[in-house]
């Protein structure tokens, strides 16, 4: 059936039940759009490493990079380890999202610049959430289809995918998502390494693969498409940008404490950097085993490489695999484009003074469409990966109106449209959208959209209207209490979105920023005057920390380079 065997069938039908499962035991704690949204912000440090690894990674990702490798070598990696030098910055940004105590990145846009700007946000943020899905469901259907030889189609396939994600999604929202998504961090982590012991014995071992392939093709810098300045501007434009890829904020925010926070965020996406290594040696391997394959074909290099290495049984743990990836991601853009529709649009411009449960009912509907508008985009539009290359350059422009919020108090909503105006200008005289635009490579339209963002918002902030003083306080106060001292939110007045189950309340004679607590980010500016080891050594030592994990990943990168040579 579907050309796979009675026990890969087992296995997938076992892996499905479960999370079908899952999504009806959650439903009944989920009372509010706090629960649905957010999961009440009660996760610990291993559910929210497990919801960070899991919302993080998709299928299209290892086909990708496997397919890069497969044609330069272990330098296609840096198609997903372009994040990985941002990672220790997830250790500095997660307390921001966790004390600001919204629900939304509209909400930020909105609490800091206005309510105009915070609707813009959301659609970019929807148009994100359906498009990455689309193309999500497309890219597993498609590697699905190839693995069941064609027994399983690829719109069967996505069909089914959807059906089981919204299922248990709509029931459970965040709770259910960050449960599964523990649960399928497991098997992203299995899909990862799982083809490598019968990659090795199919090649004869690792030397016989440095034998049978160029040098370059075990370099981590490729002389021609990966290059120096390809890696250096792709990881710039990933810092800027990350902060405003809408799911981010549950991602780095729906912990208990800051502390879990940090550590979700950070770690997950640390384990993912690892899993990474998996996909690109598979990429090389299928260089070494499928040398007629070509570079118009390259992501056909996974999906071969399941059909002809694995034996029956774990063909079908990889389908499941492949589909706990994107399900996983999925479940998590869901919930995070329902939050956005009721809260930056329903309940501002239509039902303004409803009951939660009017809220939570439009929450679970607008999920579905969200899901319905990514499922049209990924069966109905052919050139998905043209939107999602201007949707991540678009999270670039918006990320440079989160960073000044964060770090210059004179930042304004007039420097977010000059900025915004200016990147996008700049993006198309640079690329290749019109007949007069200069066809410029990625990196070199980043060198000059970037700057030109940035400029723009200064000149325009400084020379116009600063934003009100009273929002301006309340903004910077909620970043500078942290989690366990919402009493003095609550005698300065200041509206709490979301407390959700926040720690324990921590009162005495020291501010928790005297006593390491302090964020480097939100006092970029002031360090100067501020700046002492004891009032950032949270900070200080956890980025420490990660710069270490991110070197020891690297390395070990290397040193598996480098077996059998």
């Amino acid at each position: 059936m579907f050309g796979l065997s009675i026990l890969d069938l087992v296995v997938i039908g076992a892996y499905f039940l479960c999370l079908t499962i899952i999504g009806i035991m959650t439903y009944k704690s989920v009372k509010s759009t706090g629960d649905y949204f957010m999961g009440n912000r009660r996760f610990g440090k291993i559910l929210m490493i497990g919801h960070a690894l899991g919302a993080g990674t998709h299928t299209d990702q290892p086909v990708a990079v496997a397919g890069a490798c497969s044609q330069i070598g272990l330098a296609g990696i840096w198609y997903q380890w372009l994040w990985m030098f941002a990672t220790p910055f997830y250790w500095l940004i997660a307390p921001i999202y966790r004390r600001l105590r919204y629900v939304t990145l509209g909400d930020f846009f909105e609490k800091r610049y206005g309510s105009k700007l915070g609707a813009i946000y959301a659609v970019m943020g929807l148009l994100f959430f359906a498009l990455s899905t689309g193309i999500m469901l497309k890219g597993t259907g498609t590697t699905i289809d190839a693995i069941t030889l064609g027994a399983l189609p690829t719109d069967l396939a996505v069909v089914i995918m959807t059906v089981l994600f919204v299922l248990y999604s709509v029931l459970g929202g965040l709770v259910a998502a960050v449960i599964t998504d523990l649960i399928q961090g497991f098997f992203i982590l299995v899909l990862s390494f799982l083809m490598i012991p019968f990659a090795i014995n199919a090649a004869g071992g690792m030397t016989a693969l440095h034998q049978g392939l160029p040098e370059h093709m075990f370099s981590f810098i490729a002389p021609q498409e990966v290059t120096l300045f390809f890696i250096s501007m792709v990881i710039v434009n990933g810092l800027v940008g990350i902060v405003v890829q809408p799911h981010h904020l549950a991602v780095g925010s729906s912990g208990k404490t800051e502390m879990s926070c940090r550590t979700g965020w950070t770690y997950g996406n640390m384990l993912k950097r690892v899993a990474t290594l998996g996909w690109a040696f598979i990429g090389v391997f299928a260089a070494f085993l499928y040398p007629e394959l070509e570079e118009a074909n390259r992501e056909m290099a996974f999906g071969m490489a399941v059909m002809n290495l694995l034996p029956s049984g774990l063909v079908g743990l990889m389908v499941a695999s492949m589909a706990a990836a994107v399900m996983s991601t999925c479940d998590a853009f869901m919930v995070g484009g329902s939050a956005l529709f009721t809260r930056n649009y329903y309940q501002k411009y239509f039902k303004p003074s409803a009951s939660e449960a009017h809220y939570l009912k439009v929450a679970r509907l607008a999920a579905v469409m969200v899901v319905i508008g990514g499922v049209l985009f990924g069966l109905f539009i052919p050139n998905v990966v043209a939107g999602l290359k201007i949707m991540w350059q678009f999270t670039a422009f918006f990320g440079i109106g989160f960073w000044m919020a964060i770090m210059w108090r004179k930042a304004n909503r007039y420097g977010v449209y000059a900025s915004l105006i200016a990147s996008f200008g700049a993006m198309l005289v640079t690329g290749d959208y019109f007949y007069w635009s200069l066809n410029w490579s990625l990196p070199a339209q980043i060198l000059v959209y970037l700057p030109a963002g940035f400029i723009a918002f200064i000149i325009v902030s400084l020379l116009t209207p600063s934003e009100p003083k009273a929002m301006l306080d309340e903004f910077y106060l909620l970043l500078r209490t942290p989690v366990g001292e919402e009493y003095k939110l609550k005698e300065a007045g200041v509206e709490i979105i979301l407390e959700g189950d926040a720690a324990d309340e921590v009162r005495g004679d020291e501010s928790l920023l005297e006593k390491g607590q302090s964020l480097l980010l939100v006092d970029l500016l002031q360090l100067k005057e501020k700046f002492s080891l004891k009032r950032y050594k949270i900070d200080v030592a956890g980025f420490g920390y990660a710069v270490l994990v991110v070197l020891a990943i690297l390395m070990l990168g290397f040193v598996a380079a480098g077996i059998g040579a």
